[in-house]
């Protein structure tokens, strides 16, 4: 019997304490600030921490500061249509010849671009910036329909990056209009090859579309990461002596 009184005691003890937890604190409001890190936390540099970090920074340095080639001018990423989504999308479509592939267009989702490129030199660093996910080159097909399924999920984001040839009109709360492919209408029952980001082909960024895809190639071992395709090209553009350019063509046009 004074087991069971014991166990009740306690029992309305501990109910009495979390009622009383419950009742002294209640959320008033939430406060942030941004902290600013600048180079004024220059002026009086920690000299024990440059030494323990210098070790390190050798290491990173080797890795990150060698050059792959240069760009011509300051680009980066913004919707409906930019310099930088323009490359990076056009990039996909010529990484497709590694893969045996023939993509007609490519998508490259305008969150997954995390930096600008410099006018000038471009370092691994540099791209590893731009490209900092493990998100890999894939290749699926979508047909017409689902295409055109696409191109209006596309246009509710206000514009993701997409290769050359497309030409898409879109309203400013993210309608579709009208979408061609190299001049023509897109044909509900033909078949599309599209080249993209493992990340995208699962539906991500609510381009649902892609989940419809057939015969998926999606290969998943590190050096197909889209870093380093984009890396090859700047490689092969600095061999030919070329600086790397793109230009905005309409691609992506918002129409009141």
């Amino acid at each position: 019997m004074r087991k069971r009184e014991l166990l009740v005691g306690c029992s309305l003890l501990m109910l009495a304490m979390v009622s009383s937890c419950g009742t002294h604190y209640r959320l008033a409001n939430v406060e942030r600030s941004r902290i600013l890190i600048d180079k004024r936390y220059d002026v009086q540099p920690d000299e024990r921490a440059a030494a323990f970090l210098a070790p390190y920074k050798v290491a990173v340095d080797s890795i990150m500061e060698p050059e792959v080639g240069t760009i011509a001018k300051y680009m980066a990423a913004q919707r409906p249509e930019s310099e930088l989504s323009n490359l990076l999308a056009d990039i996909l479509v010529w990484g497709g010849k590694d893969y045996g592939e023939q993509p007609v267009m490519a998508v490259y989702n305008i969150g997954g671009i995390r930096a600008s490129f410099a006018e000038g030199k471009v370092t691994y660093g540099n791209v590893n910036d731009v490209a900092p996910f493990e998100n890999k080159i894939c290749f699926l097909t979508l047909t017409g329909t689902q295409l055109k399924e696409l191109f209006t999920q596309i246009a509710s984001r206000g514009g993701e990056g997409v290769s050359h040839g497309v030409t898409m009109e879109i309203t400013p709360d993210g309608r579709l209009l009208s979408a061609r492919l190299n001049g023509q209408e897109i044909a509900d029952n033909e078949t599309y090859r599209i080249a993209t980001l493992d990340y995208l082909a699962q539906g991500n960024d609510k381009l649902l579309a892609f989940k419809k895809g057939t015969n998926l190639n999606s290969p998943q071992t590190t050096e197909n990461n889209v870093r380093f395709i984009i890396m090859n090209y700047f490689r092969e553009q600095k061999r030919m002596g070329k600086a790397v350019d793109a230009q905005m063509e309409g691609r992506i046009v918002i129409k009141e």
